[in-house]
Order: structure tokens, then C-alpha cells, then sequence
């Protein structure tokens, strides 16, 4: 057993010996799937020789493969610099000013085109959440704003025909006003409206009441001037022409502009960030303030000329920013759950306890209890970055002029981002509850990060709301269930060690939710819809929930076929095994009572999870080290060294 990090692997007799003796007290030798089971850890512990080949490799599976360098380096090598690393003792508007600091250092790397460019490439777009998220959630949300919302808005709409200097040189931060303190997820009610002036040609901008103040974006004077996309009800001779969004100056060196008030909120959870209440008074806009596009365009005569044929689809349209928003945010809490569980896994490795035999001394990695909750939680954080990957390939590699195909790419981008970011909010707690005290203590880079993941749970889309309308949709879109009948033999079902088995299982889940969700909207109360609703959402969102499940697992098996080594192909099978049976432990009876489980089956099921958890305990160093997190990163966070003791010394 590894005593510390640096320690190289040990596969040696006495490690054999002991998974030996774990497996005679368990396996019950009369359940043909554990017997099964007893081999595949024999095999795993002796065929994964070289660590340093293995990690390597299950590094390039996680971060793109060839794409690795360009996608996931730059992002890499900038966390890793001083700048990056944990300042104690700021205050609140000292992190937050710092995190504008730091923003100008990730522009510094994209300044200019490249800046344009970055705002059309999801994968390293996306890749910068991974990276900053965890040494700087500020870094995070304000990078989202800049360079998706804002400049992405502008770009995606007319930005050609504007010089967007002072946006990629970041003379001027970019912000994004849509959330109104009265709308929230029905923010297409909005109520700030731009009314087109006739006499100038230009619009006027204004807030009507107290609760259409745009809530929460970043427009306080930290971070130096600043320029905002501004969601608004265009009115055009009084009448509402739908939302659309229009470029406005917010302040100078001197302070805020004319007409805009802004008011600070109050401190919340999580990394600092100058959220504000922000208000309109009448302020006038010039005629290109306007983003136009072919959804939207006044003519000469200050018409609306549109190819949508109704408001909420222009607005949907105006809006669009938003479904690469939910790719960041799924990306910054990812690796936020990865560098958790790097640090977790380490200080077990680290800590010292003591043995059964007195005098004796072992790391906390050596016990079940703890090593089987950080596997679990590993086996899901690669499920996670798998799934990430999988959606972000079908986003690169859609369509958009094919409405059937945007919408379900668009869909599972949605949910992806509410799994992808509850299971963060899970694995960042388990993180933290692993290191005990040790994981209070921000400086050792933990404590923050559940805060940090919450803010990703409800940006660009409250996950329960964005499931619940991909819920409404998928109960009649798409046929759930395998696509193919059990690998067994006639008459018998496959063992749990078939990954293919333990996918079907999940899809099956899916389909018995699809089933009784159908079954609850036919008979709900007729002419009334949100009675109807409140029957069938229930089981809708367990169909969700079952959905991103099965997607998950074919992103995981995916990544098994693509190993490139003996190694790393082993380690995945084991790592994805463990993630399909845990997550099935709450659906045994429903698969019983549907016959895709044997009572046998589900009486194997724990005893196989711990024999999958015992041939994975060895490897989980490597598994987190292929994280590949800056070695300066983890220096900085006492309790991931092994010399953590002596920092409280100094």
C-alpha cells in the first residue's frame, strides 16, 4: 500500500495476498457472477505494471487525445503560474478584484483575434472552465460572461460590421444583462423594454419598475470600464416586437454613465463576484445598438424583418449564448470535482493512522470505508468528463440549419449540465468530508468548491427547470431502452461483470420511467395542464435522471474501445463497472419486477461492487494523477504533499 504520493506502485505478493484473503472472507463461491468477479481482480492487479504508462494514457482518453495540447494546454500551463495560486487573508472585494486580474492574464493569452476566435471554439472555451474553476471560480463565472455571453453575443449576431477592439483587448469588460429581479426562469416575461426613438433613428432604454432591475450581473466599477449586452422587449411604435439584445455603455474611468444605476447585492456563497442590482433611466442608444441578425432586423423604415415567425422563438434566438453557457458551466464544475477528489485522494495517502497491530501506522487509504467512497466518486468524475466530451463533440458536429437536430443536441446539452453539475456538488462534499478538518481550511483548496459548483447548478438554466422541459419532451421524442436483446445464453441473463448488461440495465431503467410517465400524462386531469403536468413530472424526471445515466455509460464504454493499452484498457473496464453497478443499487427492485434482474443477481450485487472496488484500490493514486492537475497546483495545498504536517509550522 502506498505510503505517499510519490511512492512508486507496489504490486507485489503481499498485495495479492491480502485481495486474496478479502476475496475468501466475501465472495460467496455459490453466486457464478462473484466467482467471475474473483478472476477479473486477478487479472486487473497483475496487468497494470507501469503506472507512469497507464496514466499517461488514461490522460489522453480524458483531455481529447491528440487535441490534448491545443485544447487543454495553454489553460493548463496559465493555472500552474504564481499568479494562480491561493492568496489568504483577502477580502471579498479583494477576490473579486483579483479575479479581474487574473481574467486580463487569461486574455492575455487570446488578445485580439484569437479572443474572437476562442468565442467559436467550444472545446477550449469550455477547457478554460476546467481549468480556471478550480484555483479561481471568479475567473470562471467572469471568463463565461466575457467571452461566451458577451463577445459571442456580439459575434454571433453582427460583429462583423463592429470593432471589437476594446472587447479583446479588454480596454473594456463584457457583461451580460438578461435576469430580471422579478423573472428568473421565465425571463422571456422580461419587462425592460428599448423603444425605437423615430426622430434620431436610435432606441431608449429603460427599466419600468423596481422588479424588472437586471439581477445579479457584474457591473459594479471592479474590474475597471465596462460595456453590457442588455436583454430588452423591443418596442416599435408601442408595439412589442419580442426581445433582442442591444449593446450598451455602462461606465468610463470616471465612473457609471448617465441613466445607470447600479447597487451592489449583498455578499453570497461561493467565490466573490460583483453582482449587482442594475436599472435603466431613460438611456438613449444609438441605432447600431441593436444586435441584429436574420431572426431580427429593422428595416429603413424602422420595421421588423424576421425569418422566425413568433417573439419567444426570436428571443430563444437572441439569446442562444446561453446553450454554450451550459457547456462552460458543466466544464467548471467538472473540474472542480476532479481537483477534489486529487486532493482528497492524496491526503489519504498521506494520513497516517493507526494499525490493528500496535505501533503500527497506515494510511487511511488502506480502509474500505474510505478508499471505496473516493473510488465511487472517481468512477463518476470520469463518467462525467466522458459524457462532457461525448456533447461537446455533437454540438461541434451538428447542424444548426436542422432544427430537429439542434433541438436534441440542445436538449442533452441540458441534460448533461444537470447531472454533470449535482454529481459535482456530491463528489466535492464526499471530497471534503474525506479530508475531515483538514478539508475546512481554504488553503488547502477544497473547502470553496461546493459553493463554487452551487453557482454552476443554477447559471444559464436552473438545472430542475431545464430537466423539467427536457422531461416534457422527452417522454413522447425518442423510444427508450437497449438496442439490443441480453449477450447471455438462452434462457439465462449475462453476469454482472458484462458492461454491456450493466448499460442495457440502465436504459431499461429509462424506459420503465418512460412508461409510467406516459401512463400519468394519458390519465391525468383532462383540461388541465398543470394538474396533468403535476401527475407526469415525477416520473419524467426520474426518466431524465435515467437518460443522462445511459448516456454517461455509453460516453464511459466509448472511452474502454478507444484505450490504447492493456493497462489503461483494464483499469477503464473496472473503473466503469464500478459506476454502472452503484448507480443501479436504487433501481434493483423496479428491474426485478420487470424480470431484467434474477434475485441472484441482485443479491450479487454488493459483494461484486466490492470486489470491483478492491481490484481498483491499488490503482487509485493513478487514476487521479491522470487528472493531470499542475504539480504548482497541488503544491500549493498543504494536505495534497506529504509533508503537510510541517506547514503548520511555518
Amino acid at each position: 500500500m502506498l505510503q505517499h504520493a510519490e511512492a512508486p506502485l507496489r504490486h507485489d505478493v503481499d498485495v495479492d495476498a491480502d485481495l486474496d484473503v478479502d476475496l475468501d472472507v466475501h465472495v460467496d463461491d455459490d453466486v457464478r457472477a462473484d466467482a467471475d468477479v474473483r478472476a477479473d481482480v486477478r487479472v486487473d492487479v497483475r496487468a497494470v505494471d507501469d503506472a507512469s504508462a497507464e496514466v499517461e494514457a488514461l490522460s489522453r482518453l480524458l483531455f481529447d487525445g491528440d487535441g490534448r495540447e491545443r485544447v487543454h494546454g495553454e489553460w493548463r500551463r496559465l493555472i500552474a503560474g504564481a499568479a494562480f495560486a491561493h492568496r489568504p487573508g483577502l477580502t471579498f472585494a479583494e477576490r473579486a478584484a483579483l479575479s479581474y486580474e487574473r481574467l486580463r492574464l487569461v486574455n492575455d493569452t487570446v488578445a485580439g483575434p484569437a479572443a474572437e476566435a476562442l468565442a467559436y471554439d467550444a472545446r477550449r472555451l469550455a477547457a478554460l472552465h476546467e481549468w480556471t474553476g478550480f484555483v479561481d471560480g471568479g475567473v470562471c463565472t467572469l471568463a463565461s460572461i466575457h467571452y461566451n455571453l458577451f463577445l459571442g453575443s456580439l459575434l454571433d449576431h453582427d460583429g462583423y460590421r463592429r470593432d471589437l477592439t476594446d472587447y479583446t483587448s479588454m480596454e473594456r469588460t463584457g457583461t451580460f444583462l438578461c435576469t430580471e429581479l422579478a423573472h428568473g426562469n421565465d425571463v422571456a416575461a422580461l419587462e425592460t423594454v428599448a423603444a425605437l426613438d423615430r426622430e434620431t433613428g436610435g432606441f431608449v432604454l429603460h427599466t419600468p419598475n423596481p422588479g424588472a432591475r437586471k439581477f445579479m450581473p457584474n457591473t459594479s466599477l471592479t474590474g475597471g470600464p465596462k460595456t453590457a449586452v442588455v436583454a430588452a422587449r423591443l418596442l416599435v411604435d408601442d408595439q412589442d416586437q419580442g426581445v433582442f439584445l442591444f449593446l450598451t455603455p455602462l461606465s468610463d474611468a470616471d465612473g457609471h454613465l448617465p441613466g445607470i444605476e447600479v447597487r451592489p447585492l449583498p455578499e453570497r456563497t461561493g467565490t466573490p463576484v460583483d453582482h449587482c442590482l442594475t436599472s435603466f433611466d431613460h438611456v438613449r442608444l444609438p441605432r447600431e445598438a441593436m444586435l441584429e441578425a436574420a431572426h431580427g432586423r429593422l428595416d429603413k423604415d424602422g420595421r421588423l424583418v424576421s425569418n422566425l415567425g413568433n417573439r419567444r422563438k426570436r428571443f430563444l434566438r437572441s439569446v442562444g449564448r446561453v446553450t454554450m453557457g451550459k457547456l462552460c458551466m458543466s466544464g467548471g464544475t467538472l473540474g472542480m470535482a476532479r481537483a477534489a477528489l486529487a486532493i482528497a485522494v492524496r491526503y489519504a495517502h498521506h494520513r497516517q493512522v493507526a494499525a490493528p497491530r500496535a505501533g503500527e501506522r497506515i494510511p487511511l487509504s488502506a480502509h474500505r470505508t474510505h478508499h471505496g467512497r473516493l473510488l465511487r466518486s472517481l468512477a463518476t468524475s470520469y463518467a462525467m468528463t466522458f459524457l462532457h466530451r461525448e456533447v461537446l463533440d455533437r454540438w461541434c458536429g451538428h447542424d444548426p440549419t436542422d432544427p430537429q437536430q439542434r433541438e436534441e443536441v440542445e436538449r442533452l446539452i441540458a441534460v448533461a449540465k444537470g447531472w454533470i453539475t449535482w454529481q459535482a456538488r456530491d463528489i466535492t462534499v464526499e471530497a471534503r468530508e474525506r479530508c475531515g478538518a483538514q478539508g475546512l481550511f481554504p488553503a488547502n483548496g477544497i473547502s470553496d468548491l461546493p459553493f463554487n459548483v452551487e453557482g454552476g447548478i443554477t447559471a444559464e438554466g436552473d438545472n430542475l427547470v431545464i430537466w423539467a422541459k427536457a422531461a416534457s419532451e422527452l417522454v413522447f421524442a425518442h423510444e427508450a431502452g437497449p438496442d439490443r436483446a441480453p449477450a447471455g445464453a438462452e434462457g439465462r441473463l449475462p453476469d454482472l461483470t458484462d458492461l454491456g448488461f450493466l448499460r442495457d440495465l440502465h436504459a431499461h431503467v429509462e424506459r420503465i420511467w418512460q412508461t409510467r410517465a406516459r401512463a400519468a400524462l394519458r390519465g391525468g386531469p383532462t383540461g388541465d395542464p398543470i394538474g396533468r403536468w403535476n401527475e407526469t413530472s415525477g416520473a419524467a424526471l426520474e426518466m431524465v435522471a435515467a437518460h443522462a445515466r445511459t448516456a454517461a455509460s455509453d460516453a464511459f464504454l466509448g472511452a474502454v474501445d478507444r484505450a490504447t493499452t492493456p493497462g489503461s484498457r483494464l483499469l477503464l473496464e473496472q473503473l466503469a463497472r464500478l459506476f454502472l453497478l452503484h448507480e443501479l443499487r436504487p433501481h434493483t427492485g423496479d428491474l426485478l419486477a420487470a424480470g431484467h434482474l434474477t434475485p441472484a443477481q441482485v443479491e450479487a450485487l454488493h459483494p461484486t461492487t466490492d470486489r470491483t472496488i478492491a481490484a481498483l484500490a491499488p490503482h487509485l493514486l493513478p487514476l487521479v494523477n491522470a487528472f493531470d492537475l499542475p504539480a504548482e497546483f497541488l503544491a500549493t495545498a498543504p494536505i495534497a504533499n506529504a509533508d503537510y504536517l510541517d506547514r503548520f509550522d511555518d
